[in-house]
């Protein structure tokens, strides 16, 4: 029995609203026909969606869910035009509104930082509530990004009083002994990724005024050492790759009115032969203190070009054969 066909419009205010919606050269309208048994056709000031009932009903939601946000003055991605269509494809279209409505922080050029995806709302609403919080998953789903964004955030309103940045200053495949420079020379390359992070978030001039007068350190993680660090926002990078020492050791350096993140990609673990990571054993040991926030992120959450999460997905599935 062929399923009854339907149609619903919806209406258009302007040609920048037109343009909002569909993208350039109307991209959007491919993107849901690819995704939705749909038609989708521009007509005059208005989009006619025809189908079946169901798959209709869902498009038209997901539509005057994001004619509200254009309305409400947000300049809509076709990053989040594809997240959006795969939470309408899921019957989530309700979701696309609290997700995009979640200003994390506003950068020195004026873009607004938000969660892009579930997991990475989830993430924040962490980073929020709890004191340590661990972000886990693989390249590209923000895991540092977003909390130095909070990070950005609790410095501009006085919730701390300075930020803490370090990593491991682990050799993946090449000697610090041979590069040039002194040693903080050496260790640069591993701190660059946090660098080029803050330089967007608050604009290079500010970074390097506060780093001078001590408000923003950035260093590595063997600097930590014999050290307890009140009033501050420390961020942990690249932890698969720390010790059950190390991981210890950063761990208790937190002190009063502080809030604490770890983040690392489980998957790409450097150490040396022998070395087990601290991130692996410290999901173990402290998975039972409620007050301790485990996100794990998936390829689900990859913000970066749509083929880094293939590429993830694509590894994940591979067995590697002698």
């Amino acid at each position: 029995m062929i399923e009854k066909q339907v149609e619903s419009r919806v209406f258009l205010q302007d040609t920048d609203e037109i343009f909002a919606l569909l993208g350039k050269f109307d991209e959007h309208l491919s993107l849901i026909e690819d995704t939705f048994t749909v038609k989708v056709i521009p007509r005059g000031d208005e989009l006619v969606v025809q189908g079946a009932k169901e798959e209709v009903e869902e498009v038209f939601s997901f539509l005057q869910e994001l004619l509200a946000l254009i309305r409400g003055g947000h300049l809509l991605t076709t990053h989040e035009f594809l997240y959006g269509l795969k939470l309408a494809r899921r019957g989530e279209t309700r979701e696309i509104k609290n997700l995009l409505n979640d200003l994390v922080v506003v950068t020195e050029r004026g873009k607004h930082i938000l969660p892009k995806t579930l997991g990475q709302k989830k993430y924040v609403e962490s980073l929020r509530s709890h004191d340590i919080v661990f972000g886990i998953g693989p390249a590209g789903t923000g895991k540092t990004y977003l909390a130095l964004a909070m990070a950005v955030s609790a410095l501009k309103n006085k919730v701390v009083q300075r930020l803490v940045l370090t990593r491991p200053a682990v050799e993946a495949g090449e000697h610090l002994g041979f590069l040039p420079g002194d040693l903080q020379d050496k260790v640069d390359p591993y701190l660059r990724p946090l660098y080029d992070a803050l330089y967007d978030l608050m604009g290079v001039e500010t970074f390097l005024k506060n780093r001078e007068k001590g408000i923003i350190e950035v260093a590595p993680l063997a600097y930590m050492r014999g050290r307890t660090l009140d009033d501050s926002f420390i961020i942990l990078d690249e932890a698969q790759n720390t010790t059950s020492e190390q991981m210890k050791m950063f761990l208790t350096r937190m002190g009063f009115g502080s809030k604490a993140v770890i983040t690392g990609d489980i998957t790409q673990v450097d150490l040396p032969h022998g070395k087990y990571s601290g991130l692996l054993e410290v999901m173990e040991v402290l998975k039972k203190i409620k007050e301790i926030s485990f996100v794990h992120l998936t390829d689900d959450d990859v913000v970066r070009h749509n083929l880094v999460q293939k590429i993830i997905q694509a590894y994940a599935g591979y067995v590697n054969k002698p």
